[in-house]
């Protein structure tokens, strides 16, 4: 049986995920905002937390570890290249290990950028990437660590996995997204009706995480920088792509 994945939403506007093995009973927990939400929704379900994979350090992804431990001791595993600045790790990974959830095996991908050792899971079997603040939903974390081109040559590795691979990203900032990637992209018919959506998801209170993979190509600017019309728009038609996404970024974290 595939994976049950469940999206929980911490503090103001994170999220966090359980994947459960239903064949196994074992179960990950994919970041750690804030212990209260998780332990809940641990609770309803009845699963018992039998690992903890942690993206990066950033406090809005591991703060809520010490008392989910608390309650449900579990192996930890995070980043090698991060292990400094996270919690303490029981497994340390890199690009290209391999990680298990029950019977479900996943690979690690390097997507530094956001931050130099930021990792995400994927799990090709049950078409799913935890991507935490790497690729976003209509968007990507700011370059807080690394480079522009390291963020891009990051997305370009997400980009390749099937676009049937769902997309667990680690914020709710798709509204906001949306709104940036229309003065992007304005003549994008399937982006326009993809804020549209989003605008009447928010609505309701409906997350908007996750996506789709091939929702993300069509209509995500940050993974578009070799689209002519987008290039075309930003006054550097047949720039390098790498050079486009860096002006992206900059339009983005001054939008």
């Amino acid at each position: 049986m595939p994976l049950d994945i469940r999206t929980i939403p911490c503090l103001s506007d994170n999220y966090a995920f359980l994947a459960h093995d239903p064949d196994t009973g074992a179960t990950a927990l994919v970041d750690a905002p804030e212990a209260a939400p998780i332990l809940a929704a641990l609770d309803a379900t009845g699963w018992r937390l039998s690992d903890v994979l942690l993206t990066h350090h950033h406090s809005d992804h591991v703060d809520g570890l010490p008392d989910i431990l608390a309650a449900h001791p579990a192996r930890v595993v995070g980043a090698a290249a991060d292990a400094h600045r996270l919690p303490a790790l029981d497994v340390q990974v890199s690009e290209g290990d391999s990680v298990a959830i029950g019977a479900e095996t996943g690979t690690i991908i390097d997507v530094s950028g956001h931050t130099i050792g930021h990792i995400a899971f994927h799990f090709p079997g049950a078409q799913a990437v935890f991507t935490a603040d790497s690729l976003m939903a209509l968007g990507c974390g700011r370059v807080f660590e690394g480079t522009k081109p390291q963020m891009h040559e990051s997305l370009q590795k997400l980009a390749a996995l099937p676009g049937d691979t769902v997309v667990y990203s680690g914020h709710e900032y798709t509204a906001a997204n949306g709104k940036f990637a229309l003065t992007i992209d304005p003549e994008n018919t399937d982006l326009i009706s993809r804020v549209r959506e989003v605008t009447q998801k928010r609505a309701l209170g409906t997350p908007t995480v996750p996506s789709l993979l091939s929702e993300e190509l069509a209509t995500n600017p940050f993974l578009r920088a070799h689209d002519p019309t987008i290039q075309a728009h930003l006054g550097m038609k047949g720039a390098n792509a790498a050079d486009v996404f860096a002006e992206i970024r900059t339009r983005k974290d001054n939008f």
